[in-house]
Formats: C-alpha cells, structure tokens, sequence
C-alpha cells in the first residue's frame, strides 16, 4: 500500500521537471495569469490603475521584485531549514523591495507619488511570494527566473490593460510621460476628441470595480467556451471511433 500511494508523487515531480524553458515562462502569460486566471494581486489592480502609466510602472516594479525575489530562492533553497522558510522569504522580498523603493524614490519621483505606499506592499503580493513557494523553492535558479518572469510579464500586463481602459474611457487620452521618467510628455489620442464622451467614472475608484468585473467576465466566458469546445470535439471523436 505504501508503494502504490508514493507512485503519484513521483510522477507528479517527474512531470514539473519534465517542462520545457519556454513552457515555464509562457505559462504565467496566460494559464497562470495572476488576475484574470489566478485573481491574484488585485489590490495594485484596483489601487493604482486609474492611469496606464501608474499601472505600467506598478508592473514593472512587480516584474524586477518577481524575477529577483524567484532568482534568490532559488539560489539559497538548498541552504534555508523548512522550518524557517517562510520568514527567510519574507526577509529577501522585503528587502529586494526596501532596495527598490529608495531607487523609485530617487530617479522617478512622480511614479513614487503616484504609486505610494502600494511600492511597499508588494512585500505582501500574493504572486511574489506564492511563486517563491510553489516554484522558486523547488526548482532550478533558470527555471526559477524564466518562471517569475513570464508570471511578472503577464502581471504587467494585465495592470496595464486595466490602466489603458480606465484612463482612455475615463478621460479620452492616455498620456504618456507625466509619470515615468521618458524625458518628454505626450498626449496620445488628443485630436480625436473624445474627452467630451469619457466616463469619468472610471478614473474612479468605483471604475477599478467595474473594469475588473467586465474583463474578467469576458475572459471566464472564453475560457469556459474553450471547454465547451474540447469537450464536443472529443465527443466526436469518440462517437467517430465507434462508429
């Protein structure tokens, strides 16, 4: 009995190592999605999104304490007793973050204002530190990195979507470089005029609520179609191979 219950286990190990470089990086593009899959990390979602630059930027941050956070468990997995991992995790996000900040602090002011305290809290993302937990403490540093990036990248991602949508529809442009340090300032959309027709409710923070839902609406709706479909065509297929 022993042996049958260790035989799953195993294969299961055998499986996650069993992943390709880019299907680890790729996957947290989509399968993994921290929103819109996971629905994960939705308070930067609803707290700094209200512009595409604040959300581009929260995910660029996000997307270097992920990569760094992911890189240094890795390195270190082998050496940290079971017993104080958690802390010892907590201590190098905390860290890599504090190191972080003081730089945002210093070379992108108005992105620190507008961010805030939420820079800080990425201490406490879910995504970063259930990716040093679930993946980084079990697997090689590469694999580690690639994973935290591809998770980080459609993190970004998707905050930037979010922002983009609430600060076009909210107010009719998106500018750009008011916030991140570009060294210059652009109004996209400007001409077209369509200030007179945004909802500015959605620079709001009620807008946060409603952008989400919808999204995560149409992507639930799309994932739940593509089951539909795998399950009739396996319904053919078998009714096929009777036949």
């Amino acid at each position: 009995m022993t042996e049958v219950q260790k035989k799953p286990v195993v294969k299961g190990k055998a499986k996650d190592k069993d992943q390709s470089l880019l299907e680890i990086f790729t996957k947290g593009l989509w399968k993994e999605n921290g929103i819109f899959v996971m629905a994960l990390g939705l308070c930067p979602a609803l707290a700094v999104t209200s512009t595409f630059e604040g959300a581009f930027g929260m995910g660029i941050l996000v997307m270097i304490i992920l990569t760094a956070t992911n890189t240094t468990v890795s390195l270190i997995r082998k050496f940290v007793p079971n017993t104080v991992r958690i802390p010892t995790y907590v201590i190098i996000i905390a860290t890599e973050v504090t190191v972080l900040k003081m730089m945002v602090d210093a070379f992108a002011p108005d992105l620190a204002n507008v961010l805030g305290v939420f820079i800080a809290l990425i201490t406490v993302n879910c995504i970063v530190f259930g990716r040093a937990e679930s993946f980084a403490s079990k697997n090689t540093v590469v694999k580690s990195m690639l994973d935290g990036l591809g998770v980080a990248i459609g993190f970004a991602f998707s905050l930037s979507m979010i922002g983009f949508l609430r600060e076009f529809l909210g107010t009719g442009v998106i500018k750009i470089g008011y916030t991140l340090p570009l060294g210059f300032e652009y109004v996209l959309f400007g001409n077209l005029g369509l200030s007179d027709y945004a909802m500015t409710v959605l620079v709001n923070p009620p807008g946060a609520f409603l952008t989400i839902g919808v999204l995560l609406a149409i992507f639930t709706a799309n994932k739940q179609a593509k089951v539909v479909r795998n399950a009739k065509k396996a319904k053919m297929k078998r009714e096929a191979n009777k036949a």
